[in-house]
């Protein structure tokens, strides 16, 4: 016997809002508001190089009936690449990946700031820096 699964539905993994203000206008409130219109369970928040709404975006999420899932869109690249940085997605699996996106982020705007931008060093991630996260 098989388990019938539910539909598969739609979750937005890579949204930047008001708070991402180099790129995106998007106010958190309505991209909350348009993620429960289109009957999305969940939603992440992944501001360019920053976390600044995300205590916004939870508690307005959860309001909604919809996970919030926490993460960043970070810039990555060695110290003899810094003008050519990636990006790469970074999304929050728990409470230590929290606490690990925080210490990076952290890390990046206290010692590794180039042409305005927080870059974090590919040489930073290791297993224990990384625990908690997924990376795209």
């Amino acid at each position: 016997m098989t388990e019938s699964h539910p539909d598969p539905r739609y979750v937005h993994l890579r949204l930047h809002s008001e708070y991402s203000i180099q790129d995106s206008i998007l106010r958190v409130d309505e991209a909350i508001k348009a993620a429960k219109a289109d009957g999305m369970p969940a939603l992440a928040l992944t501001d360019l190089s920053n976390v600044f709404g995300l205590v916004k975006f939870y508690s307005g999420a959860r309001k909604k009936g919809i996970k919030p899932i926490a993460g960043c869109d970070v810039w990555v690249a060695p110290p003899e690449s810094s003008d050519k940085p990636t990006r790469m997605l970074l999304l929050v699996q728990d409470s230590t990946g929290w606490r690990n996106l925080c210490e990076l982020l952290s890390r990046a705007y206290r010692s590794n700031m180039h042409r305005g931008r927080a870059i974090l060093q590919p040489a930073w991630f290791d297993a224990a820096s990384a625990a908690g996260l997924i990376a795209l």
